[in-house]
């Protein structure tokens, strides 16, 4: 309550209140001056206010005392219980831990002023969670309160907290929070093997490598406290099968070290150990961390290929043995107990040529073409074993044929000499140096020999005995118009057995040469032209004369196709079956102009006639036939065409009759050819021929004379 001394209680005089609160938190009596809270008030929210007083007078609002402050300070209650940060806790400790092992701390807050009386402070107890677990009161601190537990029974707890105020008395708040507290594994647990003996089956023709099976061994632990490594320590297959820990499955795959033979071993017995990889020293005491187990494989029959005596062959043979010879032999077996025959063969991919062959039974290989190392040195053949009982099973191995060389190529020139010598040359003079090349390789390199095939009187040979030879003349001087080339046969021989020899040419050449050796000129002609006739001259004097030629041919040609013309010009028709040809052909044998069969009679024979342009080589004497009836029309149409052909100057001697063959059925004319007349019966008056002009002479004195002849006889 507020009083001023000047208040004399008529109500003269007005209390005010501000600050903190004033007007909301707390209101004061104008009258009286009595200062009321209008609610609750938390000391949590705010410990204290400041506030300011006054007193004015009513009427004129003119304060009568000066303004004073005060502070109202809230004593504190316990109004609040403690509370924690969160909700749930999650906490972890090693499994097998020691009791008393600190596993974590919870911390509860009280708002209530810790300064006044016991409400903010807080005890610990535990309300769940005993008796594995307990909680330091003062501290917070949960520890553990049993030993060795272990992660393998169980491994998930949950403890619940209790914070108290008031000291922990009756009649304090209280709050609580749970704690989720997990055992961590420790490799406390040795690996242990399911069985004690394991049983494994494999085929003999699983390759190296194969994975036959596996074995694992289980570990309670987890992590990398159940890691295992998986070896074999003992056994009598230790050299056989080898094993692999597989990480992701901690399992033990047991494979093939080498070719397993069912013929050879049919059972194998290993002993497997399988040991942690992390081992805490602490638990030594737990072990021994390892564990064994036999296994035992069994190995199973399988029809396999034969098998080769040796992985490769490697055959030598001399390149000059004779067809059929045998080179060498390959070896197979079968490795089944059943032992079946075995049949070899050649894999013709690898002999193209055909150049071997192999004894189906044996294999013994044999040559069936010659052999020569200069083209082919090697030979790489595959040959297959398969059993006769089952050919899909077969086996190759890869022969290596090396042919060994034979002294049977005749050395020769390296290259083409061209060799010349000068006229002015001198005697003992070197004009070429030649050298040999040969296709045998013998053992003790090459070495040849240079010879003259005879005495020469212009050249000689001398052998530098480096397998090279120079060529020297014998004599001084030497004319191209006497000699112009010089053949001489050069003798190359080798030193092997048996000694091969060739006999090489050399072409040597006269040439003119200027005062240190260098050639000229080789021709002999080059001396009689003239001396200021150049080479492009003779050229452009060859050109023209070539042009030349080609003018006259041309002119030629085209001459003579101006005078080719058609022998009948007139296409007016005597009769309607009369046709008019204008292709004159080459008479009765040209048969590429046109066919001319449908314009001969069939009646006809046609081998019996006889050629029109030519004379005929021999005389036939024709036969006579009946008269035909006379046709006053064919004759003068035929007349008119001699008459023509005979004015004509460009009419050939012999093709200028025009031929018509064949008239059609039942004419009366029959046919109009006199030379057709031979095979036809009855004699024929052929006097009418020299009426026809000089051109029909030969034919007249051919037929007419032959009918006066044996009339007379």
């Amino acid at each position: 309550q507020l009083h001023s001394d000047q208040d004399k209680g008529d109500g003269s005089l007005k209390y005010i209140l501000s600050g903190d609160g004033a007007g909301t938190l707390f209101i004061i009596d104008e009258k009286t001056g009595d200062i009321h809270a209008t609610r609750r008030i938390d000391r949590e929210e705010k410990a204290f206010y400041t506030l300011r007083a006054q007193a004015i007078n009513r009427r004129t609002l003119r304060p009568v005392e000066p303004e004073s402050e005060f502070v109202i300070k809230i004593h504190d209650i316990n109004d609040n219980e403690p509370t924690f940060p969160e909700e749930i806790y999650t906490a972890s400790v090693p499994e097998m831990s020691v009791v008393g092992t600190s596993v974590v701390q919870v911390t509860a807050t009280d708002a209530d002023d810790p300064s006044y009386g016991n409400s903010a402070r807080i005890i610990y107890s535990i309300l769940q969670g005993q008796p594995y677990f307990s909680v330091e009161p003062e501290t917070g601190i949960i520890r553990t309160a049993l030993p060795n537990m272990n992660r393998e029974n169980r491994e998930q707890y949950q403890v619940v907290i209790q914070a108290k105020d008031m000291g922990g008395q009756m009649g304090g708040l209280s709050g609580t929070t749970t704690v989720n507290i997990t055992l961590t594994d420790v490799n406390d647990n040795p690996p242990r093997f399911p069985q004690s003996t394991i049983h494994l089956r494999i085929p003999e023709s699983s390759p190296v490598g194969t994975a036959i099976g596996s074995v694992k061994a289980t570990d309670a632990d987890t992590g990398k406290n159940a890691e295992v490594e998986y070896r074999i320590i003992d056994g009598d297959g230790t050299d056989m099968f080898d094993i692999v820990t597989q990480k992701d499955t901690q399992e033990g795959i047991i494979t093939v070290r080498k070719p397993l033979d069912y013929e050879t071993r049919r059972l194998y017995t290993l002993k497997v150990e399988a040991e942690n990889t992390h081992v805490d020293p602490r638990f030594y005491y737990l072990g021994p961390f390892k564990d064994t187990t036999i296994v035992k494989i069994s190995v199973e029959d399988v029809d396999e290929p034969p098998i080769f005596s040796r992985s490769s062959y490697l055959f030598e043979v001399h390149e000059d043995i004779e067809l059929g010879t045998i080179i060498g032999t390959v070896m197979a077996r079968d490795p089944d107990s059943a032992s079946s025959p075995i049949r070899f063969s050649l894999d013709r991919h690898t002999d193209l040529d055909r150049i071997f062959n192999i004894h189906s039974g044996n294999g013994s290989i044999y040559t069936s073409k010659p052999l020569d190392r200069e083209i082919s040195q090697w030979h790489n053949l595959s040959v297959i074993a398969a059993e006769i009982n089952n050919p899909k099973d077969a086996t190759r191995v890869p022969v290596y044929v090396r042919i060994l060389d034979v002294n049977d190529n005749a050395p020769q020139f390296a290259v083409f000499y061209d060799t010349f010598v000068c006229e002015n040359a001198r005697a003992g003079q070197l004009i070429q140096t030649i050298s040999a090349v040969d296709k045998d390789d013998p053992l003790g390199g090459q070495k040849f020999f240079f010879s003259l095939a005879a005495v020469n009187p212009n050249f000689t040979v001398q052998d530098n005995e480096d397998n090279t030879a120079r060529i020297l003349t014998r004599r001084n001087g030497f004319s191209r118009h006497e000699i112009s080339t010089y053949l001489l046969p050069v003798v190359i021989s080798d030193n092997d057995y048996p000694i091969q020899s060739s006999t090489g040419t050399l072409t040597i050449r006269v040439c003119a040469c200027d005062s240190r050796g260098n050639m000229q000129s080789c021709n002999a002609e080059a001396l009689l032209l003239p001396a200021g006739l150049s080479t492009g001259a003779l050229v452009a004097i060859l050109l023209c004369i070539i042009i030349l030629l080609v003018i006259v041919v041309l002119f030629a040609a085209l001459k003579r196709q101006r005078k080719k013309e058609p022998l009948i010009l007139s296409k007016e028709d005597i009769r309607d079956n009369i046709v008019s040809y204008n292709d004159e052909g080459g008479g009765e044998e040209d048969t590429q102009a046109f066919d001319i069969g449908t314009l001969r009679n069939p009646a006809a024979i046609e081998d019996k006639k006889l050629r029109r342009d030519i004379i005929p080589e021999t005389l036939f004497i024709p036969r006579r036939t009946p008269s035909a009836p006379d046709n006053t029309d064919v004759r003068d149409f035929i007349n008119q065409r001699l008459k023509e052909h005979d004015t004509d100057p460009s009419a050939p001697p012999y093709d200028s009759l025009a031929t018509y063959a064949y008239e059609g059925n039942d004419s009366i004319a029959e046919s109009l050819s006199s030379l057709e007349s031979a095979t036809t019966e009855g004699d024929q008056n052929y006097d009418y021929l020299r009426e026809w002009g000089p051109r029909f002479n030969k034919l007249a004195e051919m037929y007419g004379g032959g009918e006066s002849d044996k009339d007379t006889s």
